[in-house]
């Protein structure tokens, strides 16, 4: 890409939508095979830093976190020994076969399988039609572990890449609020806060609209010794809490995105508004509730304004005891605000 008067600018990807073109590298140099492993070395060298890929509890984390990593429009997911690659642009799409080149350079015999999963990210984008398929390897396994917890992760049909990595740190923070306590997950998916909070929990159900969501969540119920005081719902989210017999001392609101561009913010507002109001309407005294947005368009200022209207709504009175986000295998780059996409706050609701 250059200037208006021939100065060399940055090398990118085209791509249809609000960002015409994704920088991947600001010198002036051939993006070749050396390049990518430069890339993707520089990314597992930070994983490195934070504890991966020799984490004894933990094999699955976040090799490549697209802005975060200087590669715009590409995910990488470890999960023990695959990696499961999904490409937001034709651009990276296009490189796949050098990036899975690149990925068995740097990391060698800790690979045994690379799984490419941008069929759905791109048929999203309406930019071109793919097959989901192995570039190198077949599955062995999918169980992974995640601080100590055992998972069966579907990367090939699941969400994203499988399991949504992001919450760890959330998780783990998670079971120490759950001591004897009657736990609520909703659009729980396949157990993620589930298995956590059942360590320490009296009791904890599970909700989410799939029944296969609610099949893998008691399978990884099962995985970890859990099953007897788990139920799962299957169910319309805030017409379960509306008609919940149950009085739950915490409740974990982690729903999807409700707004993916700018022009869905008004829509997601109330989305979130509504559910959070229900939730903290409906929540035990002393009770605490786990409230997130995933969605890159409503902001962490936003977020929080929708929280205390759906608290003032609810006539509670309202404290917040933690702000969450991402954990650091999803870095943001300090040029691309935006890539902190994952809010969180933990409530107490007196």
């Amino acid at each position: 890409m250059f200037s208006s008067d021939n100065r060399y600018l940055c090398t990118g990807h085209f791509h249809h939508g609000s960002i015409t073109v994704r920088a991947i590298c600001f010198e002036q140099r051939e993006i070749n095979q050396a390049f990518w492993a430069e890339k993707i070395g520089s990314a597992f060298n930070l994983r490195k830093v934070l504890g991966f890929p020799d984490n004894t509890g933990t094999n699955v984390y976040r090799l490549c976190h697209g802005e975060g990593d200087g590669l715009p429009g590409l995910i990488i997911d470890i999960y023990h020994q695959v990696a499961v690659i999904q490409a937001h642009t034709v651009g990276m799409y296009e490189s796949r076969m050098q990036i899975m080149e690149a990925l068995l350079q740097v990391m060698g015999s800790r690979i045994t399988a690379v799984y490419d999963k941008s069929g759905e990210s791109l048929a999203k984008s309406g930019e071109a039609k793919t097959v989901n398929s192995y570039l190198f390897g077949n599955k062995t396994t999918d169980v992974v572990k995640e601080h100590g917890f055992l998972f069966s992760v579907d990367w090939e049909e699941g969400q994203k890449t499988g399991f949504f990595i992001d919450q760890r740190d959330n998780r783990d923070l998670l079971r120490k609020y759950t001591h004897g306590k009657k736990v609520l997950n909703t659009f729980a998916y396949t157990g993620g806060f589930s298995v956590y909070a059942m360590q320490n929990a009296m009791m904890v159900d599970s909700v989410d609209s799939s029944q296969k969501a609610m099949d893998a969540a008691g399978k990884n119920m099962e995985l970890n010794g859990f099953a007897e005081n788990h139920r799962c719902f299957t169910s319309d989210v805030l017409d379960f809490i509306r008609s919940a017999k149950e009085d739950y001392d915490v409740v974990i609101l982690d729903p999807p995105a409700f707004a993916k561009h700018l022009s869905n913010v008004d829509r997601a507002t109330v989305g979130y508004r509504n559910l959070n109001h229900e939730t903290i309407r409906r929540i035990k005294p002393g009770g605490i509730l786990f409230t997130f947005s995933c969605s890159q368009a409503i902001d962490k200022t936003l977020f929080g304004k929708i929280i205390f209207m759906a608290a003032a709504q609810a006539k509670r009175n309202v404290k917040i005891l933690h702000r969450l986000s991402q954990p650091a295998d999803h870095p943001v780059s300090i040029y691309h605000p935006e890539g902190e996409y994952l809010k969180g706050l933990v409530l107490f609701v007196e």
